[in-house]
């Protein structure tokens, strides 16, 4: 097998929805080595800015280097803490605020590897991924979003 056949989809065009989420930990019962999972859900905020208040956030991104690079950190987290699986979704197009953008899932033997994967995982893809997103304001005028720690 190749490396691109290896390689996840971790985008979701639209809002990533409790339905699917739901499904995605269903999925997991079977699997009863698992001792521990953690989740991370980033939802888009209506934040305020110059007066404004935020309506919802816009996604693009580079996907191919992206999920070449999605591929490495998921490779070596699941490595460095004995995951037994790991899902990455990312939403891309336009997400109204309140609605959930990121989901990450992690699942391990024990807790504390599922949290500290979890949390790890996280902060690598908002630092390393080539995702962008343009706030949209209420009164349709945009600006680029900077994440933040």
């Amino acid at each position: 097998m190749n490396m691109k056949e290896q390689i996840k989809n971790i985008f979701i065009e639209g809002p990533i929805t409790p339905h699917f989420i739901a499904e995605r930990i269903a999925a997991h019962q079977s699997k009863t080595g698992i001792g521990g999972h953690s989740i991370f859900l980033g939802q888009v905020r209506a934040d305020i800015a110059h007066d404004k208040k935020v309506i919802e956030i816009e996604y693009t991104s580079y996907r191919e280097m992206a999920l070449e690079i999605m591929h490495t950190i998921r490779e070596l987290i699941i490595s460095k803490y004995g995951l037994t699986c790991m899902h990455v979704f990312h939403s891309l197009g336009k997400i109204p605020a309140g609605e959930i953008c990121l989901f990450v899932f992690t699942s391990a033997p024990h807790r504390k590897a599922a949290i500290d994967a979890c949390s790890e995982t996280v902060e690598r893809l908002k630092a390393e991924l080539p995702v962008w997103g343009k706030e949209v304001f209420e009164d349709q005028s945009i600006q680029w979003k900077t994440n933040l720690p």
